[in-house]
Parts: structure tokens; C-alpha cells; sequence
């Protein structure tokens, strides 16, 4: 993903609880979401017990909406009540990237 510099993004790490208890469908949800707002660029996720979910925004001011969203403020609620034992959110101004790919 080649984007225009510089970009934000946003690095969530977490912890999750035992169980789905519907994790997976808010995950899903909350992705397509985020696709629909503007200044959103693009998303990675990994998890293998530690999850690390970035995503790519245009600006702060993409990202503060972004949080101020609705949709989202009430899975960020579920999260703290049942989905996550412990998170870590960082926001990152993206200078330069390089890559190599075979």
C-alpha cells in the first residue's frame, strides 16, 4: 500500500478476553465502517494472542472523528466490558516507509 506522506496511523494492540461473545462480528463491522469515513487510507490486523490492528488516516482530524463515531464508541464500550483484557493505542505521523517484496 503506497500512500501520500505524511499519514497518521493508528497502532491498537491488545489483549483479548476468553470467548468470541460476538467479537468477531463487531471486528467485521467496525472495519467496513471505518472504509466509509473520510480521510480513512487503509487498515492491517494481526493477532496470534497479541492483536495489532493499524489503521491509515489522511489526519488527526479523520482520527478524532473516526473515535467520535457512534457505531464505534459503543464497541469501544464492548470491548472494555467484555472483549479485551488490556489495550495500547498509539498515533503515529508516518514520514517515510520503504518495503521489500520479493
Amino acid at each position: 500500500m503506497e500512500l501520500d506522506k505524511p499519514y497518521y496511523a493508528v497502532i491498537f494492540s491488545s489483549l483479548r478476553t476468553e470467548g468470541d461473545d460476538g467479537y468477531g462480528q463487531m471486528a467485521q463491522e467496525m472495519e467496513e465502517l471505518a472504509q466509509q469515513q473520510p480521510g480513512f487510507l487503509g487498515v492491517e490486523s494481526a493477532r496470534d494472542g497479541l492483536g495489532i490492528t493499524v489503521s491509515y488516516w489522511e489526519s488527526l482530524e479523520a482520527i478524532a472523528n473516526w473515535k467520535e463515531n457512534m457505531d464505534h464508541r459503543q464497541a469501544q464500550r464492548n470491548g472494555i466490558k467484555k472483549w479485551y483484557s488490556w489495550y495500547k493505542v498509539r498515533i503515529c505521523r508516518v514520514e517515510r516507509e520503504y518495503e521489500f517484496n520479493k
